[in-house]
């Protein structure tokens, strides 16, 4: 595809469908150590999960019923992991948080569960300044996509020109911005309190025959169809189908399993006196995306997209600003377990 940008603004405030999706419960943690989730994939017909900062010094290897059967300890001390992905035999940690927006670079950090979690460090570095971002997707052409998150609203999608397997170590390689991501306001119900959680990018994967994308927010799951691998491309276009999901306190994992399904995973939330919630599922999710365009039929809204947010976003910038004085309002543990940073 083409190197510069383009500008994908999912606009519409009743895109999302009415309906949960069909979710229905998959599994239920009870380990502490994932009262943190933010991230989970599907190896080799394992599933994986990882916290977020404070909780991402491992990396848990679940059974059916989501019983940690194994702990791997990270091969790095890392910064702020929050997704996590997997190709080619390997977990790949996207340690990619930045709420302060302060990092020089952020990183994928290479574990093989065969090995007991040994791995390395792969330094990234972002063409536009630092950002805060939640969702790494790796398509069938190993490329990793990472996809950042914006509270007002903006997000952008960006890639490298080589494969997750040959990133250099400890690098860094360069990411290149390919697209603008708008994720809708919509009124589905989910995520922290005092938030427009449909408005904020939580976590991303690919089906494992590479055909489908997803993103999520806190309250609602894109999808679309992949051609040749490309994600990149596929997030450069509108999304084929925009579902609300059913409310979790504070979603930010999803992982396809091998036979088309969508997992669904949520943090505790602000509530730690509540059981850890459960894994939700998607039933054949991969159903939902539809069949991949080519890219002249794909819609594009620009090909010369700025580096940042635009006037495009004029209204939920002022609507922003006016929430601060609530958001200011809560007290300094809701902050802390929404908005931490190492």
């Amino acid at each position: 595809m083409c190197a510069a940008a383009v500008t994908l603004l999912v606009a519409s405030p009743a895109a999302a469908q009415t309906d949960d999706g069909g979710a229905e419960q998959y599994c239920r943690p009870t380990d502490p150590g994932l009262s943190e989730l933010s991230g989970l994939t599907v190896l080799d017909g394992s599933l994986y999960g990882i916290g977020d900062s404070g909780a991402d010094d491992r990396v848990a290897r679940m059974d059916a019923e989501c019983a940690v059967a194994q702990w791997l300890p990270n091969p790095v001390d890392p910064y702020d992991v929050e997704d996590l992905s997997s190709h080619d035999g390997s977990l790949w940690l996207a340690d990619i948080g930045d709420n302060d927006r302060r990092r020089d670079a952020v990183a994928l950090t290479r574990m093989d569960p065969a090995q007991g979690g040994a791995g390395e460090l792969h330094r990234l570095t972002y063409p536009d300044g630092a950002h805060d971002a939640e969702a790494l997707l790796i398509g069938g052409d190993g490329r990793p996509v990472v996809v950042t998150k914006d509270g007002l609203g903006t997000g952008g999608v960006y890639t490298t020109d080589t494969q997750v397997s040959d990133l250099a170590s400890p690098g860094p390689t360069p990411l290149r911005r390919v697209a603008d991501f708008a994720p809708a306001a919509t009124t589905s119900p989910g995520g922290p309190p005092l938030l427009d959680g449909s408005r904020l990018v939580t976590g991303g994967a690919v089906s494992s025959d590479g055909t489908v994308a997803a993103v999520r927010t806190y309250t609602d799951l894109y999808l679309w169809p992949v051609s040749d691998g490309d994600v990149a491309q596929a997030l450069s276009t509108a999304p084929s189908s925009v579902t609300a999901l059913a409310p979790q306190p504070q979603g930010e994992a999803l992982a396809f399993t091998e036979d088309g399904d969508l997992l669904l995973g949520s943090e505790q939330g602000v509530d730690t006196a509540a059981a850890l919630p459960a894994v939700l599922v998607v039933r054949d999710a991969v159903s939902l995306a539809g069949t991949a365009t080519s890219t002249s039929d794909s819609e594009q809204m620009s090909t010369d997209a700025p580096a940042e947010p635009t006037g495009s976003i004029l209204i939920p910038l002022i609507a922003a600003a006016a929430s601060v004085g609530v958001v200011v309002l809560v007290t300094a543990l809701l902050v802390r377990r929404l908005f931490r940073s190492r």
